[in-house]
């Protein structure tokens, strides 16, 4: 593991870690959910190619948006950093540009929060074409 990995990987435990103690849930439930609707939806084009969905809605309680708003958490961007980590460790190709979209929800089936993921519309992944740096 170089030392750049090693790096992200502490980086990751230590949101993670937070994320248990506002859910009082160990393995972090959010991001575990968040993985397995990348995971889930992904498509295999070729096998060099698996293309992901590249927007995902999280809704989240009330009491739970509101603990994170208080805290001053960036939300958003740690679960788009996270679910980043993901892809690149699997080879996932993102069918257009990673969008995570937060929002506050008083209906969510487990009390806590829902995710979901789409292709953009307006995006056509045929339009994306993985380029070797």
């Amino acid at each position: 593991m170089s030392a750049i990995s090693a790096v992200e990987q502490a980086l990751e435990n230590r949101w993670e870690a937070l994320w248990a103690r506002v859910f009082d849930k160990e393995p972090v439930e959010l991001l575990d959910a968040l993985r397995r609707e990348c995971d889930s939806n992904a498509v295999v084009c070729s096998e060099t190619r698996i293309v992901v969905p590249n927007a995902y809605d999280v809704e989240l309680a009330d009491f739970v948006h509101d603990e994170l708003s208080r805290r001053g958490s960036r939300v958003g961007q740690a679960l788009t950093d996270s679910l980043v980590r993901h892809a690149e460790r699997h080879g996932y190709e993102w069918a257009g540009p990673l969008a995570v979209h937060i929002t506050r929800s008083a209906h969510v089936p487990n009390g806590r929060y829902r995710v979901a993921s789409s292709v953009m519309p307006h995006v056509c992944a045929e339009g994306f074409q993985h380029t070797a740096t």
